[in-house]
């Protein structure tokens, strides 16, 4: 974990585009930080997760940080998306107040497990408890500090949908938390494990992506967005696109 002074950071890059969630589609320079709480079994970002990885990774001040977005982006305010691992467990409050002076918003995701006063001053927080297929539990009351901290700030719930029981966890979350959007991922097992034949994978994505559709119409769940990972459509596992 970084001292108050940095941030560990996994990897910085783009401009490229956002492949999922509220802003699929839109320009942005991804600052990806390092270290996570969870492990999850279908993780496609080991990279920044494990500890292994960690001698790749580099404590960068803010000022260092925010140097280098400005550079990839060419000086013209964007979005930059906080990612990770888990970038709520990294100190972030004052990227975003450097970012903002300049023009730039934030969007931040993470399982929302750990909770910060400074997402109050991100521009979107995209919240996305693991369902049961990542082995991983959800802290309830940890998930309601994290919306309860964005009092500012748009939120929303992006589910990753393996499976019926995920499903029926991603029905129960957005139960829970009826007044937020709920966008609904199908899960990419095949691009988690390894590149593969990326013929087969694509039309794995395919299935996979018709079958939530089909649950989602079919439970007449029409509050919910499906949406497919576009960067895993355009590049599959490729890093820093």
């Amino acid at each position: 974990m970084s001292n108050p002074e940095t941030v560990c950071i996994s990897e910085i890059f783009g401009p490229t585009i956002q492949g999922e969630g509220a802003c699929i589609g839109q320009p942005t320079v991804f600052v990806r930080t390092g270290g996570c709480d969870y492990h999850c079994s279908w993780c496609d970002t080991l990279h920044a997760v494990e500890g292994v990885y960690r001698r790749n990774w580099r404590e960068m001040t803010t000022e260092e940080i925010f140097t280098q977005v400005v550079i990839l982006s060419g000086g013209r305010p964007l979005m930059i998306s906080l990612s990770g691992g888990n970038p709520a467990i990294q100190p972030l409050g004052e990227l975003l107040k450097l970012g903002k002076a300049e023009g730039y918003t934030f969007g931040l995701e993470t399982q929302g497990s750990i909770a910060k006063e400074w997402f109050a001053e991100l521009d979107l927080l995209t919240l996305s408890p693991k369902p049961p297929s990542s082995g991983m539990t959800t802290d309830w009351q940890k998930l309601k500090e994290c919306i309860d901290a964005a009092e500012k700030t748009q939120v929303i719930l992006k589910l990753v949908v393996l499976d019926e029981a995920d499903f029926s966890f991603a029905q129960q979350v957005s139960g829970c938390f009826p007044h937020l959007p709920v966008y609904l991922q199908p899960c990419n097992p095949a691009f988690s494990v390894k590149e593969g034949d990326v013929e087969t994978n694509l039309q794995s994505m395919a299935f996979q992506l018709r079958w939530l559709v089909d649950k989602v119409l079919v439970a007449k769940w029409y509050k919910a967005s499906v949406l497919p990972q576009l960067h895993v459509l355009l590049w599959g596992q490729k890093r820093g696109v």
